[in-house]
């Protein structure tokens, strides 16, 4: 006896998965509507100071009268806290969530949801993705200029959802003088291409040369695109972001090398 299966031959038709996908799309974009701007600081490198340089966009954007958010989007190892020296909790028990309030920028990260920082948040990919949908999608973000996005290293299940889901600006990658920091600047950069991404720039940290060396200008030359300019190596910077203070707050000439750079992301 054959037994008849029901096919579904209108082309015109969604799959129900696809059709899910599309309908949380516009809910994330509903609910990220009043953020005029989003920018993506990203390396598949880690080491290479994502978080440092998140951090002093942000508060160089908020220093020249933007309004500004600042997602950590490093799920499972969230370090954006420990260099804003934050020891606050987002209320869980109440939906939406409502970023943390510092110096005036509005703030978001799995360290303010999980009791102690210390013990490693061991989560699959379906949760990491279920926790950055949460941030775009449940939480209260209000009415921002811009929203810097520090994403974690590599090319994986956070920075690809990033991309497949949330309108952006661009992304901004992070590069070092050495080899191995160029060659995954350039993968990530040729990540966000792929998926259709804008590469707003290079930024090139920690440099101890006056001159572009030959891996800063093969990130550039691979991406096709701009070095937005050099921080070089500061001790300064260094000892700020250990005792969680944020270097361009405290020190001027920090604050104009990222002046510079916001200038050209702005403009």
């Amino acid at each position: 006896m054959t037994e008849n299966v029901e096919t579904n031959n209108n082309p015109n038709q969604v799959h129900p998965s696809f059709a899910n996908v599309i309908k949380r799309k516009e809910s994330i974009k509903n609910n990220l509507s009043s953020i005029k701007h989003r920018i993506g600081i990203y390396s598949a490198k880690g080491g290479v100071g994502k978080t440092t340089t998140a951090i002093n966009i942000a508060y160089t954007l908020n220093k020249k009268g933007f309004k500004v958010g600042l997602l950590d989007a490093d799920i499972d190892c969230p370090n954006l806290t420990v260099f804003l020296g934050i020891t606050d909790m987002m209320d869980i028990e109440h939906i939406p969530l409502v970023p943390l309030v510092k110096d005036g920028i509005k703030i978001a990260s799995t360290a303010m949801l999980v009791d102690d920082t210390k013990k490693p948040i061991i989560w699959r990919g379906p949760i990491i993705v279920k926790m950055l949908y949460d941030f775009f999608e449940n939480t209260t973000w209000g009415d921002l200029d811009y929203l810097i996005i520090d994403l974690p290293p590599g090319t994986s299940d956070a920075p690809l959802t990033i991309m497949q889901v949330l309108d952006m600006d661009g992304f901004i990658i992070i590069t070092t003088e050495q080899k191995v920091g160029a060659l995954n600047s350039v993968r990530s950069g040729l990540m966000a291409k792929r998926l259709s991404k804008s590469i707003i720039g290079v930024i090139a940290n920690m440099t101890k040369e006056n001159k572009h060396n030959e891996h800063i200008n093969y990130v550039c030359a691979s991406l096709g695109t701009e070095l937005l300019g050099n921080i070089p190596f500061d001790k300064d910077i260094e000892d700020m972001s250990n005792g969680s203070d944020v270097a361009v707050l405290n020190n001027q000439k920090i604050y104009e090398l990222y002046s510079n750079i916001v200038e050209k992301i702005i403009g």
